[in-house]
């Protein structure tokens, strides 16, 4: 495909944080603060899990899991921008914002199914605890995960090749701090309603359906539980859920709100201030509301942190 007598757009400029000129180095300080105590966060609860011996159960597997998506996505996405806060240029190249898109996405949905796998888990550890291991062995756990990749690389493939395959004359000045959807779209010079029609279904694929399979699990547990006769019973077998509502609820509130609505809603103030708690504060929320409301797993933190200060020769 050729275009004549138009420039077209090699970079786009990012203008999230525009208005905002005076604060900026303040806003690195503290972007960077939240990066690293992140990273610090995810290490350790990855680094646990994988030494303590205890914590090899599907759900402490599929926690690494989650911190290595929420580690991977900071990286992908908040070194760029500690940049930019520091930059008088705060550009991207065309492949850069592409690749840039695709990542985030594919770890994003992944994200997604991930919950969806979690739920799932929670469902057979209260509803059929005595096949639990069964029918949570290590070779399904890893399927469950690689299902969960391979739908958010779908996703995110898809997506990213219509929206990158639409021509970009006019303006490359992008309302945002990273290449999200609606603000590239918005620069396209002109896109189909069925290309439109197509992301949103994508989206609706990504969010809703992993969504609905999370409420089944729930209604199910929920039926369990009503069922234990014990109070202690059943607060000790909701308490095992609990991190994991929270998570799903932070998770799909934002991106439902970011990813479902009409177009004619579109704020890009909004969803920078949307996506700043997304891609910042999420990441760090997340692993800590697990690791931090699970006594088994603090203990575990202690056992590891003896063990490798004093190893045992």
């Amino acid at each position: 495909m050729e275009w004549v007598n138009e420039t077209l757009v090699r970079e786009f400029v990012f203008l999230g944080f525009s208005s905002l000129a005076g604060l900026q180095r303040l806003l690195f300080i503290v972007f960077l603060l939240i990066y690293l105590f992140t990273l610090g966060t995810n290490a350790i609860i990855i680094s646990t899990i994988v030494l303590d011996r205890a914590l090899h159960t599907p759900m402490y597997f599929f926690l690494a899991v989650l911190s290595c998506f929420e580690t991977c996505y900071t990286f992908i996405l908040v070194p760029k921008m500690l940049v930019d806060l520091l930059a008088q240029k705060k550009t991207i190249s065309f492949l850069g914002c592409s690749i840039q898109m695709f990542s985030f996405l594919f770890l994003g949905c992944s994200h997604s199914f991930l919950l969806a796998v979690m739920g799932y888990d929670r469902y057979v550890a209260i509803c059929n605890p005595l096949r639990y291991t069964v029918l949570m062995g290590y070779g399904v756990c890893v399927g469950l995960v690689a299902a969960a990749c391979a739908c958010g690389f779908t996703v995110s493939l898809v997506t990213t090749s219509l929206v990158f395959h639409l021509p970009f004359y006019s303006s490359n000045q992008l309302h945002h701090f990273f290449c999200d959807i609606s603000p590239v779209l918005k620069l396209a010079s002109h896109h189909s309603h069925l290309s439109q029609l197509v992301i949103f279904m994508l989206a609706v694929f990504a969010l809703i359906i992993p969504l609905l399979l999370i409420l089944v699990s729930y209604i199910r547990i929920i039926s369990a539980i009503l069922k234990i006769p014990s109070s202690v019973g059943r607060y000790k077998a909701f308490s095992t859920c609990a991190s994991h509502l929270i998570v799903v609820t932070v998770h799909y509130g934002c991106a439902s709100f970011i990813y479902l609505r009409p177009k004619s809603h579109y704020s890009s103030s909004q969803d920078t201030l949307i996506s700043v708690s997304y891609t910042i504060l999420t990441p760090l929320f997340n692993p800590m509301v697990y690791s931090l409301r699970s006594k088994e797993f603090k203990s575990a933190v202690r056992r590891t942190m003896v063990q490798t200060s004093y190893p045992v020769n």
